[in-house]
C-alpha cells in the first residue's frame, strides 16, 4: 500500500470528523449557556406579548392602552355617528377644549375634541381623551363658558375612568369578560354603546361635575356657566334634553355646583361674552 496516500487519506478523514464536531461543541456550549437564559425570557414574556395585543385587563388599564382603545372606539363611532366637518367650528371647540385640558386631571393625555352634527343636546366621552360634543349643544349654549363647562365636564368623566368602569361591570355582567381581562373588539363595542345610550350612574356625574369645575375654574372660565347652562336647559318646553337625563336629579347637581362655587376663594371670569360667542359659531346660526 502506498504510504503517502494512507497519510493523505488519514489527514482528510481527520478534517472531516474532526471539524464538525468543533462545530458541534460549540454549538452545545453556547445553547446551554447565554442563548438558554436569554430564550427562557423571551418564553415569559411572549404570552405577555400576545395578551396585551389580544386582550385588555380593564381593572388596571395603562395610559396607552386607554389612548389605543379610545382611537378604535373613534373609528366605530366614525360608523355610527356623523362628524361636523365645518373647520371654523371644529376649530373652535379644539382651542376651547385644549384650553381645558391643559388645566385638568389628566393633562398628559393626548385629547382629541370632535364635533358631532346632531341637533340633539348632547355630549360624550370615550377613553383616552376623546371628546364629542353635538352641533345641537353648541348652538343651545348662550356664551363660551356655558360650552367650556359641558366639555369640562365629559374631561371630568375621562379623568375618573368611569367609562372604564361600565365597561369592566357590563363585561363581568354579560359573561364575556375572562380572569386575564377582556377581548379587544368586545371592549371597542361595548364602549361604543354605554357612550352612546347609557346614562352615568350617580356617583360618577357628581364626581365628573366637582372633576368639570375644577378644571374650568382653572381655565380661568366663570364656573357660573356651569350651573346657567343646567339651569336654562331644564327650563325649557321640550323637556330635559339627553345631555342631563341622568342620574341624579340635575337639581341636586345645580345646587351641589352652586355650594362648591360659593366655598371658592377666587374664580375667573372669563367666557361670558354671549355677542363674541355668537360670532364664533356663526357657522351654526
Amino acid at each position: 500500500m502506498n504510504r503517502n496516500r494512507f497519510s493523505t487519506n488519514s489527514r482528510y478523514w481527520r478534517r472531516n470528523w474532526f471539524y464538525p464536531l468543533i462545530s458541534l461543541t460549540v454549538a452545545l456550549s453556547l445553547c446551554l449557556s447565554t442563548p438558554v437564559k436569554t430564550w427562557a425570557g423571551i418564553e415569559r414574556w411572549v404570552p405577555t406579548l400576545i395578551q396585551g395585543v389580544q386582550v385588555i385587563q380593564l381593572s388596571n388599564i395603562s395610559s396607552r392602552q386607554e389612548v389605543e382603545l379610545g382611537k378604535q372606539m373613534n373609528q366605530q363611532l366614525g360608523r355610527e355617528v356623523r362628524f361636523y366637518r365645518n373647520s371654523a367650528i371644529s376649530d373652535y371647540v379644539e382651542q376651547i377644549g385644549r384650553r381645558l385640558a391643559d388645566n385638568s386631571d389628566r393633562s398628559d393625555l393626548p385629547f382629541t375634541f370632535q364635533v358631532v352634527e346632531d341637533n340633539s343636546i348632547n355630549a360624550f366621552a370615550t377613553t383616552g381623551g376623546f371628546v364629542y360634543v353635538n352641533t345641537g349643544l353648541i348652538k343651545a349654549a348662550d356664551n363660551e363658558a356655558e360650552l367650556a363647562s359641558v366639555i369640562a365636564h365629559e374631561i371630568g368623566h375621562i379623568g375618573g375612568k368611569h367609562l372604564v368602569k361600565q365597561m369592566r361591570q357590563r363585561a363581568i355582567a354579560g359573561g364575556v369578560a375572562s380572569a386575564a381581562g377582556l377581548d379587544r373588539s368586545q371592549a371597542v363595542a361595548i364602549g361604543v354603546d354605554l357612550a352612546l345610550n347609557r346614562p352615568r350612574s350617580r356617583e360618577d356625574e357628581y364626581d365628573a361635575d366637582k372633576r368639570g369645575l375644577r378644571t374650568l375654574t382653572r381655565s380661568g372660565y366663570a364656573p357660573s356657566g356651569m350651573v346657567s347652562f343646567m339651569q336654562k336647559l331644564l327650563k325649557q318646553s321640550s323637556g330635559t334634553p339627553s345631555f342631563l337625563s341622568t342620574h341624579p336629579a340635575t337639581s341636586d347637581r345645580i345646587k351641589a355646583l352652586e355650594s362648591a362655587i360659593a366655598s371658592q376663594s377666587s374664580s375667573g371670569g372669563a367666557g361670558l361674552d354671549k355677542a363674541a360667542y355668537q360670532a364664533k359659531t356663526r357657522a351654526l346660526r
